[in-house]
């Protein structure tokens, strides 16, 4: 890889790239130090249009690695150091975001600039993390959480909708468009979940609604007016519009947007869906954690006692 000439950098707390006078940038090598590599990934990750969140997770704590490493070259960090640094994660999950992000940075040296062949974090495996009882809404609470949405206006009643009778999730909500609504027969609409980034090809699908969506789209679209996206809000005011209406509708409990997915997917459960059918309606791969996930909701439509936390490796096997 040759040498350019952008501007110089360092990486602040939060994973940010802070701008300074321009010097050259070295060419990436084995004997490359951790900042000019992390400099390297960065432009790689966003060449990919990777979501900018996650590139600001992984420049985080490799900014972290690097402070607790010292100023080595890329040839001399070692296995040692990666046990050390993710030793000092108090929590599993902190620990796990930790080894995503170290794996992914060595995995780019080793298999696409091909400036290393030895990846210090081979050997280190996530600890188990616990699949947690998803909190799901009775029909009362269902019929309640509907009746404070439509109260409010025509969007909240739509969000609601999409997240408790489709199943989506928040960023599939987000980046839904208007001409992915086909109310051309308004008894049986379908919605089209698509996602611009390919490697996410296999999420795509096709949802039925009810024949309720139809006059509540067309309110929607004939009040609101939307643009290119359906629906124009942060991530984080989805999550207090869930919050209001379901204090408007008198639920005594902590309900979010995956509140309402994992109702969905329970509800489809009670009518017959099996794993299969839950993977493929929620847009989730067939690996053997999501199985394991979507045997929750199995459970929790039969009426089976919870047999406590279910626990996998980060390979995947259940424990």
């Amino acid at each position: 890889m040759r040498a350019i000439q952008p501007q110089l950098f360092n990486i602040n707390s939060k994973g940010d790239i802070i701008q300074q006078p321009v010097v050259e940038i070295p060419a990436l090598n084995s004997k490359s130090s951790l900042d000019v590599a992390f400099w390297w990934f960065r432009s790689h990750l966003e060449q990919l249009n990777r979501p900018k969140n996650t590139i600001a997770s992984y420049m985080y704590d490799l900014a972290g690695f690097e402070e607790f490493v010292g100023q080595k070259i890329l040839e001399k960090v070692v296995s040692s150091d990666v046990a050390n640094f993710l030793a000092q994660s108090q929590k599993k999950s902190t620990r796990k975001r930790r080894l995503t992000s170290l794996g992914a940075f060595f995995k780019y040296l080793i298999q696409t600039e091909k400036v290393l062949d030895k990846d210090p974090t081979d050997n280190f495996y996530a600890d188990f993390i616990p699949l947690k009882t998803p909190v799901v809404l009775d029909p009362a609470e269902q019929e309640a959480i509907m009746d404070a949405a439509r109260h409010e206006n025509s969007r909240t009643f739509l969000m609601i909708y999409f997240m408790l009778k489709l199943g989506f999730t928040r960023t599939e909500l987000l980046a839904i468009q208007p001409e992915h609504v086909d109310a051309t027969d308004p008894a049986l609409p379908q919605v089209y979940v698509a996602y611009d980034d390919k490697r996410w090809a296999k999420k795509e699908r096709k949802v039925p609604a009810t024949a309720e969506f139809t006059p509540a789209f067309k309110s929607y679209i004939e009040e609101f007016q939307p643009g290119r996206k359906l629906f124009e809000m942060l991530p984080q005011s989805v999550n207090k519009l869930v919050e209001r209406v379901a204090r408007d509708a008198e639920i005594n409990k902590k309900v979010t947007p995956q509140s309402l997915r994992d109702t969905y997917a329970v509800e489809s459960a009670r009518t017959g869906s099996n794993s299969s059918d839950l993977l493929k309606i929620l847009g989730l791969a067939p690996d053997p954690r999501n199985r394991m996930s979507v045997d929750r909701y199995i459970k929790l439509a039969g009426g089976a006692p919870s047999s406590g936390e279910i626990k996998v490796t980060a390979k995947g096997k259940a424990v």
